[in-house]
């Protein structure tokens, strides 16, 4: 059933028998809205033509934007693309975790080609939220899930958050509470001595040197017009509103998100900790169109650690639309 066909999204519970019902809905080709430790993923059947084109109906995402195969083992990818060398010790280091991999994709992979784009190449992520691992495993397939919303808007890190965006498009969200990490998976390409950050994300570069040992190239915005990698447009993550970055004070009309010591209407985080403002960075970006915020300056971020994906996702809400 495509997205458009759905009169009402069901609100499931994270019980064994909503998880069953979840998994019943995505063998029949429909779409769910999940629960990981990143972000709200919204998942359908990896090898189903008609259930991942109703992922880009109901987000309105353009085609040609690759999109992440999620896992319940490591052992699964064998079955369509090469995971060895670079790769291999990485996802032995992060996974289940906030880490995707681009790998070769197998000649013979049962995989839509809708899911890669038409590229040789598939992102995979192995996700460490347990209600994500259960339903994976329950529906018996590798799911296809990029954040569930609609295609360049904030990501949802809570059930309602996906609920406000794609009600009456997808058939379901389980709710598994709020999303710990808060922000996308890193996305990387490893591979003859070389690694390439495409994504900046719950992984930080330094913590991929210490496996590799060596430094990865910083993230790379790429071509916009053809992604090699989800989560490369320009212009995405946005709220409503226009974001104006590295503001210190708010300007007439503005709305502050602070950070440590520049206070805010609201903040990232009072104590200056990256990582409990890349958790609140979506949540915010919400609270923000719900208060009708059409102006926002936002405080200096530190471009370290979690603060290169913080900084990442703020630059593309702040791109020209």
């Amino acid at each position: 059933m495509m997205a458009e066909d759905h009169r009402r999204t069901l609100h499931l519970a994270a019980d064994d028998a909503a998880l069953a019902q979840a998994a019943l809905l995505l063998r029949a080709g429909q779409q769910v809205a999940v629960p990981t430790e990143t972000v709200y993923g919204l998942a359908a059947d990896a090898t189903c033509d008609d259930a991942v084109a109703g992922i880009y109906a109901a987000k309105g995402r353009p085609s040609f934007n690759p999109l992440i195969v999620h896992v319940a083992d490591i052992a699964d990818v064998a079955a369509f693309a090469a995971l060895s060398g670079e790769s291999l010790a990485l996802a032995q280091a992060f996974w289940p975790g906030p880490l995707t991999l681009v790998l070769p994709l197998r000649a013979d992979a049962p995989i839509s080609k809708l899911v890669t784009a038409g590229l040789e190449t598939v992102a995979v992520r192995l996700p460490a939220h347990p209600v994500a691992r259960a339903l994976i495993k329950a529906a018996g397939v590798p799911l296809a899930m990029p954040s569930a919303n609609p295609s360049g808007r904030i990501s949802p890190t809570a059930a309602q958050h996906v609920l406000d965006g794609l009600a009456g498009r997808i058939a379901a969200v389980v709710d598994g509470g709020p999303s710990g990490v808060g922000v996308e998976s890193t996305i990387v390409v490893a591979g003859r001595g070389d690694a390439i950050v495409l994504r900046a994300g719950g992984v930080t570069p330094d913590e991929i040197a210490a496996v590799l040992g060596y430094a990865p190239l910083r993230p790379d915005l790429s071509d916009e017009a053809r992604p090699n990698a989800p989560g490369q447009l320009l212009s995405h993550y946005a709220p409503k509103g226009h974001v104006r970055l590295n503001a210190t004070t708010a300007a007439a009309g503005e709305v502050m998100l602070g950070f440590g010591d520049v206070v805010g209407d609201l903040t990232l985080s009072a104590r200056g900790d990256l990582r409990e403002a890349a958790a609140n960075l979506f949540a915010c970006f919400h609270r923000l169109d719900a208060m009708g915020a059409m102006a926002i300056a936002v405080a200096p971020i530190p471009d370290t650690g979690l603060g290169l994906a913080i900084n990442d996702r703020l630059r593309r809400a702040a791109a020209p639309r």
